[in-house]
């Protein structure tokens, strides 16, 4: 209170008082700093003990001693990498693929635009894009227009705000150029290595193997990838299969990083290549899809549908799993990243099955149905598509009502010709009689 009263003329006692708190505060700031490094230095401690990452019996310091050997700061470039790929991607699109796209003929379909409507442009922006029953009841209210107008107007708001023809090309595109370029390199850096042709050779002295600058570039670029692909998850095309890639890519990720500060890049950089193998070829079916091509899209995606069924559902288990579940217990114990290495490729097996199903049943549908339809992970367009049919039925029906009509007149002109016709043979053969 003292010091209160006296904050334009302090005492010598209140300066005093003011000097303590003020050390006390300096303390306890220097002290909060002690705590945080230590915690700091507690959780590293924690997170890069040897027992999680590496086998028994290696250490750090071994890790260390060897030439070229991976170090986890340098996953940090995958960061940077993943900016450079998405200015890369924007330039690509604007400069690349839109002339592309108009090239081989991609046409955006005609969107029909929506009447100004405050009070629903407002519920779909806020709310819902899918109004209940109760609340269409209560727009019906507020918007004055009757339920079958506030049906056709979010019908006709969401597909205004779906993507078009050429967006997803121009998104299926990027990919396939990355794809194409990052399986041709990975083949031609793995195709005169030891482990590629022998996976034994993936334990052979690990993990003291030293990292070749090629396949560190290789892990550093597919990282980054992949970082892109994550943080554009957003502005993406979505798809029916939306989350199994958002797991599919924070798994992929999680396995790279992993891999890399374990020393699997062995093994790494065989799971990447055998992924790759397929997702281009994936990637220009729906190119082709895009642009109209059906032929072309339907040999393309039978292509694709073989790669990955075999290199998914055969190589990945046989070669990739198998080696890191069996093959290598003949060089290590067990450990903490054994088990979380293959619980992650065991994860991903998981997706390649998911989707295996999905191809499955576009060629049980080819084969029996006679007809290639859309990928089944394709964006959900499933409203703008029933509306186009409903729009096709209706023309369809009043086709096929005209035709009906031409042929019951037809049918009833024919059956007076016929009755006509009749009764003139029964009079004709009435008269003889008569005479």
């Amino acid at each position: 209170m003292r010091c209160g009263f006296h904050l334009r003329f302090p005492t010598y006692d209140c300066m005093e008082i003011s000097g303590e708190s003020r050390l006390t505060e300096e303390e306890a700031a220097k002290s909060d700093r002690y705590n945080h490094n230590s915690s700091m230095e507690l959780f590293n401690e924690w997170l890069w003990r040897q027992e999680y990452w590496l086998p028994p019996g290696i250490t750090w310091r071994d890790m260390a001693q060897m030439e070229d050997s991976p170090l986890p700061r340098d996953l940090l470039i995958s960061l940077p990498l993943a900016l450079g790929f998405i200015a890369l991607r924007c330039a690509f699109e604007r400069t690349v693929a839109v002339p592309l796209s108009k090239l081989l003929g991609v046409k955006d379909r005609v969107r029909l635009s929506v009447s100004p409507a405050p009070g629903l442009e407002a519920f779909y922006t806020k709310h819902s894009r899918h109004p209940a029953q109760s609340e269409v009841s209560s727009l019906v209210k507020q918007s004055g227009l009757t339920q079958k107008q506030v049906e056709v107007w979010f019908r006709h708001r969401r597909n205004q705000d779906r993507p078009s023809n050429t967006k997803k090309f121009c998104e299926a595109s990027w990919r396939f150029v990355f794809y194409l370029i990052s399986f041709t390199a990975g083949l031609a850096s793995l195709i005169n290595t030891s482990w590629f042709w022998d996976q034994r050779e993936c334990w052979r002295r690990y993990p003291l193997q030293p990292v070749e600058k090629v396949h560190y570039w290789y892990y550093m670029i597919e990282l980054g990838f992949y970082w892109s692909l994550l943080l554009c998850v957003s502005v993406d095309v979505k798809r029916k299969d939306f989350k199994e890639q958002i797991v599919h890519h924070i798994a992929t990720i999680f396995l790279l990083g992993f891999s890399y500060c374990a020393n699997y890049i062995r093994i790494g950089t065989l799971v990447m290549l055998v992924h790759d193998s397929s997702d281009f070829l994936l990637e220009s079916a729906k190119m082709f899809n895009y642009a109209s091509w059906k032929k072309t899209c339907d040999s393309l995606f039978v292509v694709f549908a073989v790669v990955f069924l075999v290199t998914r559902l055969v190589v990945f288990p046989s070669k990739i799993i198998y080696t890191t579940l069996i093959l290598s217990m003949e060089v290590f114990q067990p450990f903490m990243g054994y088990y979380f290495f293959n619980a992650l490729l065991l994860v991903l097996q998981a997706l390649h099955i998911f989707w295996a199903w999905l191809i499955m049943r576009m060629i049980y549908k080819f084969l029996f149905l006679g007809k290639l339809e859309k990928d089944e992970r394709s964006d959900d367009e499933s409203e703008a598509e029933d509306e186009g049919e409903e729009e096709e039925n209706q023309t369809s029906w009043k086709k096929r009502k005209v035709v009906l009509d031409s042929k019951l007149a037809m049918m009833t002109s024919s059956c007076v010709l016929n009755n006509l016709a009749s009764q003139r043979a029964n009079v004709c053969s009435r008269m003889p009689k008569s005479r």
